[in-house]
């Protein structure tokens, strides 16, 4: 079952206090300095390992008296609050010039019943990923984003759908589709067989966007995607 706190813990490695070391991916960054999730019946989120003590405890406390969420675009209680208490950290003589960016979303899960597509095969190489995307580097693959599903034209990949974050539980789904070649729905079908995948191997499927991400949601629509969550995060 998918809940605010599978969600945070799939996408987020956290010390024995709760709070984020890095993200659960290859080549893992620190994350959000703060992270929300909520949903109709609870709330998860986590402060970055980093940010001060008493900051991190005034989060914390504001985090407890979040309200039930209602509409999944509406924003959290307290953001202005957390913003405030954030951009002193960034702003300080440690990071001067600093700011904060937010960025939220739907969480997504798999219905029972996915479709199986057709011609879609496994990707286990990074070179062939070469030519029509950018950014992934040798054993990438093997070190967390399998399974990668793609669709392949000419002998290579044009869409694929990988581990975008990985726990022993759980797997968030990332998707990316060359330019010339989007508009076709191949989005859908390789993040379908990517979902199938992760099934198989005894994982949750998990599903997230940005409200500004508009193919991305489009895919959502068109799996027929359960939004049963909404994440809120600052950045810095």
């Amino acid at each position: 079952m998918s809940t605010p706190d599978l969600h945070l813990d799939t996408l987020f490695v956290l010390n024995a206090d709760g709070r984020i070391t890095s993200t659960r991916e290859p080549g893992a960054s620190p994350g959000p300095l703060f992270f929300l999730v909520r949903s109709q019946t609870g709330c998860a989120w986590a402060v970055r390992s980093d940010v001060p003590d008493d900051v991190a405890a005034e989060l914390d406390e504001l985090a407890r008296r979040e309200p039930p969420l209602v509409d999944l675009r509406d924003g959290p209680l307290h953001a202005q609050r957390y913003r405030s208490l954030l951009q002193g950290r960034v702003q300080s003589a440690e990071h001067p010039g600093g700011g904060i960016s937010q960025s939220s979303g739907p969480a997504f899960a798999f219905p029972d019943d996915v479709t199986a597509p057709t011609n879609i095969v496994f990707v286990d190489d990074e070179q062939l990923l070469e030519r029509n995307f950018r950014g992934w580097v040798r054993g990438e693959i093997a070190a967390g984003r399998a399974p990668v599903m793609g669709i392949v034209v000419d002998g290579y990949p044009v869409s694929v759908c990988f581990s975008a974050r990985r726990s022993d539980v759980a797997a968030e789904a990332g998707v990316e589709t060359a330019e010339a070649f989007r508009g076709r729905g191949f989005g859908s079908r390789v993040t379908a067989a990517w979902a199938l995948a992760i099934r198989a191997s005894g994982r949750i499927p998990l599903y997230s966007t940005e409200w500004t991400n508009s193919p991305s949601l489009a895919v959502a629509r068109k799996l027929g995607l359960l939004a049963y969550a909404s994440s809120w995060s600052l950045s810095g």
